[in-house]
């Protein structure tokens, strides 16, 4: 029988020594990772408790290589270059808020011919299925989450059937978000010529360099390269009210005139990084028609330093005068974001954050309710949406300005996830969202200062916070 005792006073230092450097070499590793202090921090009692689990959970969520991503976007985008119209360059005469977004992600501000708020699935999809019927010369496609259900049959059927017409047809999907589909389901894409293509595939190298905090969040549909559609909602049954009467809630937009060209260009930089294939066709690009609707597509994501939603929409607050609305499913902000809402109310205005009283994330929701304190404390007015999940990603700001599309409140969509956002200008679409949040707000019970959630909530929401920082 071993004896313990015996061997443990030479095996403790040489334990202690080896742990201490452990953790010396992995602090240099994290602080050059230049996170907010709080996720070091999180980072560094994590894994210095956890030795083991904590490594392999650090490997998997904490550094993801972003320097090797940037390069790869920076390929795409100069491939993509090289054939662009003269009209798809940066503009010299840009607004504040413009000027910054076109400085973060290098897309100018350009005229819409047509802008519709698209309310729910159900009129997004009647819209979306309109628009691919009449394609004539291409569809192109890109979502995170694409499931084998009634929804997405349908769009996979009208998309097969536009395919066996003559139409090219390209489908990009993240491979985490539709990772449900399977191989009998994509079949009849294949069969009738669709391309398809994925999204930071899962792989057997997925093990040695992971992905996970990658992802591909954006939803574009460009047909013809003259109408276009992004926002937040997905293809799936839980998106789909016609389908599902507990479907989320949430927001589309379909879009005609220049601003089409941007998510075409979009589109084509995430098929090229995704394929390697960079698509030159001058029938990719077809003169728009005039529009007055001043719009701006914001690309972000983990190859770009600059965070660039994040950016534009704490901005934008700033520069508000009387009105922030704002409506998000997930809100886990950081300093900066607090910081513009807080300041928002402290200065007088009507800033007001919807948010969903059940969300699909406990942790997520918890997180969330972590934060009224200090915005009921600082006068913004917070309501819960009640009759099922509120997915809409938007921001009115006064009566001429919102922002709408992919990229929720939160860490995640502002430094990890590939997102898409439209920023408008645009006294009758603002009025139509403004509409749209006053409907939503008839189903919401707003939180009150003296009713924040207990002290118990409150714990479970502050170590919620502490949790997810580490993540982003």
């Amino acid at each position: 029988m071993i004896d313990a005792g015996a061997w443990w006073p030479e095996l403790k230092p040489w334990l202690i020594g080896t742990w201490a450097l452990y953790i010396l070499v992995l602090a240099g590793w994290i602080v050059l990772q230049k996170r907010e202090p709080i996720a070091t921090l999180s980072w560094l009692l994590s894994l210095a408790a956890l030795p083991v689990v904590g490594l392999v959970v650090y490997h998997f969520l904490g550094p993801q290589r972003i320097v090797r991503h940037r390069r790869r976007r920076h390929l795409s985008r100069n491939s993509v270059g090289e054939s662009l119209p003269a009209d798809l360059h940066p503009s010299e005469d840009c607004a504040t808020v413009a000027r910054l977004a076109q400085s973060a992600t290098g897309y100018a501000p350009c005229a819409a011919s047509d802008a519709r708020l698209l309310v729910g699935g159900e009129a997004t999809f009647e819209a979306l299925l309109a628009a691919i019927a009449g394609a004539t010369h291409h569809i192109h496609v890109e979502y995170y989450i694409f499931d084998p259900d009634r929804t997405g049959t349908r769009l996979r059927d009208a998309l097969v059937a536009r395919a066996r017409e003559g139409v090219r047809v390209r489908v990009l999907l993240d491979a985490f978000g539709s990772g449900r589909l399977r191989r009998r389901f994509l079949a009849p894409l294949q069969e009738a010529g669709v391309e398809l293509a994925w999204f930071h595939p899962v792989r057997l190298r997925f093990i040695w360099r992971p992905r996970i905090n990658l992802r591909n969040h954006r939803k574009i549909v460009v047909v013809d390269g003259a109408v276009g559609f992004t926002g937040g909602i997905n293809v799936t049954d839980d998106e789909n009210e016609a389908i599902n009467p507990r479907a989320f809630h949430d927001l589309h937009l379909r879009l005609e005139g220049g601003i089409v060209r941007w998510l075409q260009l979009a589109f084509l930089e995430d098929w090229h990084y995704a394929t390697g294939v960079a698509l030159r066709d001058a029938r990719l690009w077809p003169e728009p028609p005039e529009g007055r609707l001043v719009a701006q597509a914001l690309p972000a994501g983990p190859d770009s330093p600059w965070e660039p939603i994040h950016r534009v929409k704490v901005e934008a607050i700033h520069q508000a005068n009387h009105r922030v609305w704002l409506v998000t499913p997930y809100f886990v902000p950081g300093e900066a974001a607090r910081m513009a809402l807080t300041s928002a109310a402290l200065r007088g205005l009507d800033v007001r954050v919807l948010l969903p009283a059940r969300s699909d994330s406990l942790l997520v929701s918890a997180a969330a309710r972590s934060y009224y304190d200090e915005l009921l404390a600082a006068g913004v007015r917070v309501f819960e949406y009640q009759p099922r999940m509120l997915h809409s990603k938007a921001l009115l700001v006064d009566d001429d300005t919102c922002i709408i599309g992919s990229a929720n409140f939160d860490h995640r969509s502002f430094r990890l996830n590939f997102e898409l956002s439209v920023l408008l200008h645009d006294g009758g679409l603002a009025g139509e969202l403004e509409r749209e949040i006053t409907a939503t707000l008839s189903h919401c019970i707003e939180v009150r200062a003296d009713d924040p959630p207990g002290p118990a909530w409150r714990r479970l929401g502050d170590a919620c916070a502490r949790l997810l920082s580490p993540l982003l």
